[in-house]
């Protein structure tokens, strides 16, 4: 049953709630969420899970089938692509224009955070949540609303994502990906925003791929293999 703190809508907080299961993946891909079994979970009427479904349909965690109602959206190879295309156009944005906009202090403020995440590159987990937010101070500084929304969007599909199928290939990339970042630093620093964009262009690809490839052979392990003439399903 959800608490229900005052400054919180009983909407709200059936939204965080559904959300959060299903980017921890309490809520596996393609699970029907049915609003009458939900509601007495919660611990509140219809109404809440309803405007809660509609909401995270808009995100992208939701799906509505004809006949099935409201599923958790599946997981493909292909959101890959999806998700680091959008942090590779919006952290393009944003690094070009905060080049313009940054303060020595700022910068002095990403460069401790970054010596602290040094520390992290062992702790995927710790590391993630770091990474999200070096990213998004940087977009939050650049004063780019819209590019904001959307990237905290992202970031959230993406912790879903890294959760459910990426944790042996994200291990790995922690140290090239902080590499990266204390070279975005110091394009920021130089003002130079078509050094930032080219960082920021080889980080988002280089990580797309190799994450890609990886739940393309995760997939491929999970279809079953094609059956050869002669063969009886079923039989050995």
């Amino acid at each position: 049953m959800l608490a229900s703190p005052k400054f919180r809508s009983k909407s709200e907080l059936a939204y965080l709630w559904l959300r959060d299961a299903i980017i921890e993946g309490r809520l596996a891909p393609g699970s029907r969420l049915v609003i009458d079994e939900l509601a007495p979970t919660l611990g509140v009427s219809q109404i809440p899970i309803r405007e809660a479904l509609s909401q995270l349909q808009a995100e992208g965690f939701v799906t509505y089938r004809p006949h099935a109602g409201a599923t958790v959206s599946e997981l493909h190879p292909s959101l890959a692509y999806e998700i680091f295309g959008l942090l590779e156009a919006t952290e393009v944005i944003c690094g070009r224009t905060a080049c313009t906009l940054v303060s020595d202090a700022f910068l002095d403020e990403l460069e401790a955070r970054l010596r602290q995440i040094d520390g992290l590159v062992d702790d995927p987990e710790r590391f993630s949540q770091e990474n999200a937010r070096f990213h998004q101070l940087i977009c939050h500084q650049a004063g780019t609303i819209l590019v904001e929304t959307i990237v905290a969007n992202v970031w959230l599909h993406w912790d879903r994502l890294r959760r459910h199928y990426l944790v042996p290939v994200f291990a790995r990339q922690t140290r090239i990906a902080q590499q990266e970042h204390w070279l975005l630093l110091a394009a920021l620093r130089a003002r130079d925003p078509d050094q930032v964009e080219e960082i920021s262009r080889r980080h988002n690809r280089r990580a797309k791929e190799a994450y890609h490839r990886y739940m393309e052979s995760q997939h491929a392990a999970d279809r079953p293999a094609p059956q050869q003439d002669g063969d009886t399903p079923g039989q050995p």
